[in-house]
């Protein structure tokens, strides 16, 4: 079902009270997407819409208290529209078909939208080491095609492995560049996300970027991976300016996600201003997707996810 179609449909149900309304309501139950989407529309149509990085889930699927099939069912019940998973929690079903066919009735019957996956454990795309990273391209083309299987239109790729900033330039460019070209015969677009060392650096990748140089070949700015360099026990010793970081990235980016930890007393995140951060990405044109990435502890997954959610639909709303 398309967005406008539940959005109407959905409408229906003569809902009178606002989104916020609804929040402060203790005794009102959990909304669901299209309940939520509704809100929204009928108040002030937000310039984005909500997906979900499986990663926000990381705890619960690791630990087996959830299954990947049901992610559908749980995002949407979050009120997200969109899904991005993470490959590790199917590692070994990308060329499962019959595994894949399932993904899709469980989106679809959700009225879900798969939008990407994220790409671990594949290779470095920055090797200097020659064949090592012609095979980390290679490990990357079942992605693409698992992902075109799924509807989505990218996958998110690393590009990581680079030791001399100008040699992990070229390196990148060139991986990039070829897994582009494959990924382009499948309509798939490959993004590169800030990801620690290099990929951190906004310049650095916009460089990179320009140096691709081709459509399908883009960028997925995260608000919070800005390391540049880590200490022994991987506390981060040095940070490129976050907000710096994802302006050098917008003019390249596909798809945008929003990464938490902690939040104060008023729900907005303490480490990134979001209302900085979404103007940016407004103002740059951007109109995707916005993933929901919570990678925080004091909240459980399902309350850091809802709190960022609310906090992208408050400023999205003072955005118009």
């Amino acid at each position: 079902m398309k967005r406008r179609q539940f959005v109407n449909a959905t409408a229906k149900t003569g809902l009178a009270l606002s989104f916020l309304g609804v929040m402060a309501c203790k005794e009102q139950k959990r909304k669901t997407t299209e309940e939520i989407v509704a809100d929204i529309e009928a108040d002030a149509p937000l310039f984005f819409k909500l997906s979900l990085a499986q990663w926000s889930l990381h705890r619960a699927l690791k630990s087996g208290a959830m299954d990947n099939l049901d992610f559908a069912a749980k995002a949407k019940n979050l009120g997200c529209e969109g899904l991005e998973y993470v490959n590790q929690f199917f590692a070994d079903k990308a060329e499962d078909k019959a595994y894949l066919d399932q993904m899709n009735d469980r989106a679809s019957s959700e009225g879900m939208e798969n939008v990407l996956i994220m790409i671990d454990g594949e290779g470095q795309l920055a090797d200097p080491d020659t064949k090592k990273r012609i095979q980390a391209i290679e490990n990357h083309y079942k992605w693409v095609e698992a992902a075109k299987y799924l509807g989505c239109h990218a996958i998110r790729v690393n590009l990581a492995g680079g030791e001399e900033m100008e040699e992990a330039s070229k390196a990148g460019a060139d991986s990039l560049s070829k897994l582009s070209e494959f990924a382009s015969q499948h309509d798939i677009n490959i993004l590169v996300e800030n990801h620690g060392g290099f990929s951190s650096n906004g310049a650095w990748l916009g460089g990179v970027m320009k140096e691709v140089g081709l459509d399908n070949c883009g960028t997925l700015p995260d608000f919070g991976n800005f390391c540049i360099e880590h200490g022994p026990d991987y506390s981060c010793l040095k940070e490129y300016d976050r907000y710096k970081g994802v302006k050098e990235m917008l003019p390249y980016a596909k798809a945008v996600s929003a990464k938490s930890h902690d939040f104060d007393a008023e729900g907005n995140e303490t480490h990134t201003d979001y209302l900085k951060m979404m103007k940016m990405v407004k103002d740059s044109g951007y109109t995707g997707f916005v993933g929901i990435e919570y990678e925080g502890n004091e909240a459980s997954e399902e309350k850091g996810i809802e709190l960022t959610r609310d906090l992208l639909i408050k400023v999205g709303k003072e955005l118009g």
